[in-house]
């Protein structure tokens, strides 16, 4: 029997994280997907409460750059799985606290291990694979997370549509499959060795400015989707929990195919091109959400909006090339804190205005990605592929040559 290849071996960089991955898509997809309707149906939330709810789930995610801190005493493996750990716990304590109060309370703690989570999992990822291979591998990364979510999803879909399951038994299952999981990571931490020593402080930088406004801008765009678009689906259109999961698991089905040909493509026509593309087609589906009148159009909507994030790869990457290597760490909980002041202030703002006129909330959202598309264009050339730097370069090879 052939042996795997090294990267797909059980100590490898790649498996740890795709397994992170799927613990942190599988038990925040579970919460998510129950969210809206737990929400309205057992805690009497309003869109007031759920942006309130969502601006304080976002509170740990300003606070990601502490994480600097942390990483003066523990390795930055062993604080990923203390970041799944109470993740999953907090996903599965849900549903034993429907009101508002207790909601708030266990999203607060769901929350911190999923934003330090994701900030450290964003720092491995780029030192751990090259420039060259990142867009690829965060690619393949993005469809094995869309593939724990999927499962999530249908298995939502079965519990409440065939077993009619209650909110606590799916909330404690799928806390404690990422808690077994998470335990299995604990004893297989790969073995390697940064070929950069990490910086263990705080970085903020003047030649990052544009990567930090746009990943401000992202954390806007961001917000508008996971807060306001699902619940666009419950409130006005009426989508219950089989059909809320039904459209995640579609927008799963979808990113777990194109999800690693986004990567390789980005990899191909570079940052810049990628950037542009995705922020161009978002002014179009804010838009749209304003103005739809029909479930199966704003259906459509929320399936482009979602394949969008997946382009957002080249954000990732952008950074990657423009950064110190030694930056990188402490980098990435300043940008999570920065991608995070307006997901604190926007839900309850942008909630307030929900009750007035909701189709106010996604016209904001459109001038969110117009401001995005023209700061994309000063993404350097040099990050992308278009056919006048392809022309510049053959001609500079010709010279070379001759």
């Amino acid at each position: 029997m052939k042996p795997l290849p090294k990267s797909l071996s059980k100590d490898s960089p790649f498996v740890f994280l795709a397994l992170a991955g799927i613990v942190m898509s599988m038990t925040f997809s579970a919460w998510n997907a129950l969210l809206n309707n737990f929400a309205i149906e057992n805690a009497a939330f309003t869109g007031a409460e759920i942006g309130t709810l969502q601006s304080i789930r976002e509170i740990p995610g300003l606070l990601a750059f502490t994480a600097a801190f942390v990483l003066l005493i523990l390795k930055e493996q062993v604080f990923a799985i203390i970041a799944l750990s109470l993740l999953s716990i907090g996903v599965a304590i849900t549903g034993f606290f429907p009101s508002v109060y207790g909601l708030y309370a266990t999203t607060v703690l769901m929350s911190v291990g999923f934003h330090y989570y994701e900030t450290i999992n964003q720092s491995l990822s780029l030192q751990w694979f090259s420039k060259t291979e990142a867009p690829a591998q965060l690619g393949r990364l993005l469809a094995v997370k869309s593939f724990a979510a999927l499962f999530t999803f249908a298995a939502i879909w079965l519990a409440f549509s065939v077993f009619k399951a209650d909110y606590i038994t799916v909330y404690v299952t799928f806390g404690l499959l990422g808690l077994a999981i998470t335990a299995w990571l604990a004893t297989h931490k790969p073995k390697t060795q940064n070929t950069h020593v990490q910086h263990k402080k705080l970085i903020l930088r003047k030649r990052y400015s544009l990567y930090y406004l746009l990943t401000f801008l992202a954390g806007a765009r961001r917000q508008i989707f996971v807060v306001f678009a699902g619940f666009l689906m419950v409130e006005k259109f009426g989508y219950g929990v089989p059909e809320i999961t039904a459209l995640f698991m579609l927008n799963h089905v979808i990113n777990l195919y194109l999800g690693p040909k986004i990567g390789a493509w980005i990899g191909r026509v570079g940052e810049r091109r990628a950037l542009t593309f995705e922020y161009t087609g978002l002014i179009f589906v804010f838009i749209g959400y304003a103005l739809v009148e029909s479930a199966e159009f704003a259906a459509v909507l929320y399936i482009i909006d979602h394949l969008f994030f997946a382009v957002a790869i080249a954000l990732k990457t952008y950074f990657q090339k423009i950064a110190d290597p030694k930056d990188i760490a402490g980098s990435m909980g300043v940008s999570f804190s920065i991608n995070h002041i307006a997901a604190v202030v926007i839900p309850v703002i942008f909630g307030m205005i929900w009750l007035y006129d909701p189709s106010l909330v996604f016209y904001a959202g459109a001038a969110i990605a117009c401001l995005s598309l023209i700061l994309s264009r000063f993404v350097p050339v040099k990050y992308t592929s278009e056919p006048s730097v392809s022309k510049n370069c053959l001609r500079k090879k010709a010279i070379s040559l001759t």
